[in-house]
């Protein structure tokens, strides 16, 4: 029985409820609690700390959600076994920043069921072949509606359908660019494009900022064949480019010739979608979008809009000649969620459990210490000088969470010590707690030194 243990709450400079929470997990580990060990009654403990009976509440919450304690009515709470509390489940860091998955979400019953209806179909077999070049006509329309509905006015011509956004940006730069040629991107760029970059020859020319002037600078001092861009909820960086500076670089990018790669894998993970920046110069914008960042990576798919039907065409070609078609039942599964509206409920579940894990991450860390998307699942945190980014990621790993230092992302000899860190993946509510206390702590013994 451990009732008669109490928190040290002196050395703490955070919330209480958090110290509480931390408190506990420290006992456990040290000994001082043990499984089965009832707690102090909620009431009890907060008369003997002196403070607010909610807040010791809300710390017995956060530690029921890290899996630490478990309620028995009115026998109240108690240490739960050494292997409940594992410490969340096994890493699987693959680099790839994961959407989260969604605890009694509709998406694997909605893949049954409407694969099911697929096969049933009359004339399923067909679905079986070999696809069209660019994909078959339903599904081009059907991403020719959603662009629509995004702001960017298509014509199913336009549209190619590929096997995901990195097959997509893979076929855009093999019809478009050759070797030698000048691309414009940010310091800390998605490392999908960075790699498709290096193995064609390009040069990536990093601004400081994307923007209009930053774009018009740039291209005073040489040729710029290309912008490369992730419009909203940038990856790593979490930036978000607004409307106004949308029209503005686009204006820019019209004027210089400049052709614009827009990876929108986000964007329809905002509330308010904005406009693409694609349409503010549709003859200039190659705009990708993609089911897997958004759903699941699972959903080989995405659509590419380019600026007109000859252009679609030459991507048609590099699709082929690398992947030579989208995953055909993957293409039809997407299409049949637009028409039906289980593609935006889906959304709306990867969007609703974003937001609850943002609200876990603004608890935990220090206000300022992280930029992010209100609706996104990953965190750039900046770190001092000195700090060791590859630690700290490391140390993030083993709870489970994905953690990719800022050098990975980095476009030449750009060093900004930061991490990218994912709220995403198989990790779950609780386990996504852990890793962040984890990650707090680490913030504020950096910022100590």
């Amino acid at each position: 029985m451990a009732e008669g243990w109490i928190p040290d709450l002196d050395r703490s400079s955070g919330a209480k409820y958090v110290a509480i929470a931390e408190a506990i997990a420290n006992a456990i580990e040290t000994g001082a609690l043990c499984a089965g060990d009832r707690l102090p009654t909620q009431r009890d403990l907060a008369a003997r700390l002196g403070i607010d009976l909610t807040t010791v509440t809300r710390a017995y919450e956060q530690a029921r959600m890290r899996g630490l304690i478990g309620a028995r009515g009115r026998a109240g709470s108690f240490v739960l076994p050494q292997d409940a509390i594992a410490a969340g489940p096994p890493p699987r860091d693959t680099g790839m920043n994961m959407p989260p998955e969604v605890a009694g979400g509709s998406l694997l019953a909605a893949w049954e069921r409407t694969s099911s209806a697929l096969l049933r179909a009359p004339g399923a077999g067909g679905r079986l072949h070999y696809t069209p070049a660019g994909g078959r006509e339903a599904d081009r329309a059907a991403g020719a509606a959603l662009f629509g509905r995004l702001g960017l006015a298509s014509e199913p011509d336009q549209l190619v359908v590929t096997a995901g956004a990195q097959n997509a940006l893979h076929a855009i730069v093999g019809a478009t660019l050759k070797a030698g040629d000048v691309v414009a991107c940010g310091m800390h760029v998605y490392p999908g494009f960075l790699a498709i970059a290096k193995k064609a020859g390009l040069r990536l020319a990093p601004l400081a900022r994307i923007d209009a002037d930053a774009l018009e600078a740039l291209c005073r001092r040489e040729t710029i064949a290309a912008l490369y861009v992730v419009p909203t909820n940038d990856n790593p960086t979490t930036v978000t480019l607004d409307a106004d500076e949308r029209a503005a670089l686009a204006a820019a990018a019209r004027r210089r010739g400049v052709r614009l790669i827009e990876d929108d894998a986000y964007g329809q993970l905002a509330e308010a979608v904005i406009a693409p920046l694609s349409s503010f110069a549709p003859e200039r914008g190659w705009y990708v979008a993609s089911a897997s960042k958004i759903i699941s990576p699972a959903l080989r798919i995405a659509h590419v809009r380019a600026p007109s039907v000859t252009d679609a065409l030459a991507v048609a070609v590099e699709v082929h000649g690398s992947d030579v078609m989208p995953p055909p039942l993957n293409a039809a599964l997407m299409t049949r969620w637009l028409e039906d509206g289980s593609y935006d409920r889906l959304i709306a579940e990867t969007r609703a459990e974003a937001v609850a894990r943002q609200a876990i991450a603004a608890e935990l860390l220090p206000a300022g210490s992280y930029a992010a998307h209100p609706c996104g699942y990953h965190l750039w945190v900046p770190l001092p000088g000195g700090a060791h980014p590859a630690r700290i990621a490391g140390a993030l790993r083993a709870t489970g969470m994905m953690a990719i230092a800022a050098d990975d992302f980095a476009v030449g000899a750009v060093k900004a010590p930061a991490l990218r860190v994912s709220l995403g993946g198989a990790i779950d509510r609780a386990g996504l707690w852990r890793g962040l206390a984890v990650l707090a702590r680490e913030l504020a013994a950096v910022q100590a030194v």
